[in-house]
């Protein structure tokens, strides 16, 4: 056993970046998201610069998501009708001609990225675009892919201890790719003070039914063993880049050469809504039959199935946690990614002046067999 930690796992960082939602979501219709625990109105400019503004009007706290876009760049209140800037200060009361100056409402630092609309909940002051978690491969020539959003009823850390250790797939995902393996083999983890990474290999075994059909689809009639790796990348706050793929076992893909196989990119990004809610950005990447959309559509249509099983299990362990407040959650060896994840949330919250997970009771090693 690697250690123990509550259950009760309710906040969140602020000064970070979240996506808040695909890049198609936002445009000249105001859109509400909840950011962190912060209820948020998206909208663009007639620039096409995303806004992210408190969904409270100053006056009477009515949602400002359900009112409209007035000129380039303002937003009416659907109540009474003040009007305020992309930067939100008031610009336009009904009936009166001074504007009290204290009419205001909060504005939150936006940037487009990787598909992805970023909004940063905290001090914008500290808001760097460099932070922003790598998911190149989203836009990358060289890959292509399509994703979903999940609003998933669980707190944000679940999705994050699922992610990070995809033993479960033996038992969760059996029919597509789980398989017994993935508990008999080695792996290792590693840390920086904003990154976790754990990677396995499961060499010379059968495909899983999942893999077995992509490697058709790149090398027709393929049949035979294959070696399979699975590296799973953390960024702080929440987002997970999983290296997937298998290749014809015995051909070069532990030493890198990757080209009798086929390869992936999950692309995942959590982001906290509620203590028990949060928004579930993912998406497949893959580098090969880049020109097919039957593929594309086929890979998303596939892994949807496969979240939608993960979805189910997190609701469940969601209401056994309500279910049984201050439980402690006990940690085997397959637990020591997800635990170095939750020690660098736990240092974003101390340095915020804040806390919301005691710390695990010994550290997770680095390297687990």
């Amino acid at each position: 056993m690697v250690g123990s930690t509550t259950a009760k796992i309710f906040d969140f960082p602020r000064n970070a970046w979240y996506v808040a939602a695909w890049d198609y979501e936002v445009g000249r219709k105001p859109l509400a998201r909840t950011i962190a625990g912060q209820p948020m109105a998206l909208f663009r400019t007639e620039d096409g610069a995303p806004i992210a503004l408190a969904d409270a009007c100053w006056h009477r706290l009515a949602p400002l998501s359900m009112g409209t876009l007035v000129g380039r760049d303002e937003i009416q209140c659907p109540y009474h009708g003040l009007r305020y800037d992309s930067a939100g200060r008031c610009t336009s009361m009904p009936a009166q001609e001074t504007i009290n100056p204290s009419a205001r409402v909060p504005a939150f630092a936006t940037v487009d990225r990787f598909r992805y609309v970023w909004v940063w909940p905290g001090d914008a002051e500290l808001a760097d675009p460099d932070l922003i978690p790598d998911m190149h491969q989203m836009t990358d020539a060289a890959w292509t892919g399509d994703g979903e959003l999940i609003h998933a009823p669980c707190n944000y850390q679940l999705v994050l201890d699922n992610l990070m250790d995809l033993t479960h797939e033996e038992f969760v995902h059996s029919s597509s790719i789980g398989q017994a393996e993935l508990s008999e083999s080695d792996f290792l983890t590693s840390h920086t003070d904003r990154t976790v990474t754990v990677e396995r290999w499961m060499r010379d075994i059968e495909p899983p039914p999942f893999w077995l059909k992509n490697m058709r689809d790149r090398f027709p009639g393929f049949s035979g063993r294959v070696d399979r790796w699975q590296i799973i990348h953390f960024e702080a706050p929440s987002t997970i880049r999983i290296d997937v793929g298998v290749a014809e076992a015995g051909t070069g893909a532990p030493e890198v050469d990757r080209s009798r196989g086929v390869n992936g990119y999950v692309m995942n990004t959590i982001t906290p809504e509620t203590d028990r809610s949060c928004l579930y950005f993912w998406s497949f990447q893959r580098n090969y039959r880049l020109e097919s959309q039957l593929i594309t559509t086929q890979l998303r249509n596939g892994v949807h199935n496969v979240f939608g099983e993960d979805e189910r299990m997190l609701a469940a362990q969601q209401a056994a946690i309500d279910a049984n407040p201050g439980y402690e959650f006990y940690s085997l060896n397959i637990d020591a990614g997800g635990m170095w994840v939750r020690r660098i949330l736990d240092g974003l919250l101390a340095a915020e002046g804040r806390s919301a997970v005691a710390p695990p009771t010994s550290a997770p090693s680095a390297s687990v067999a």
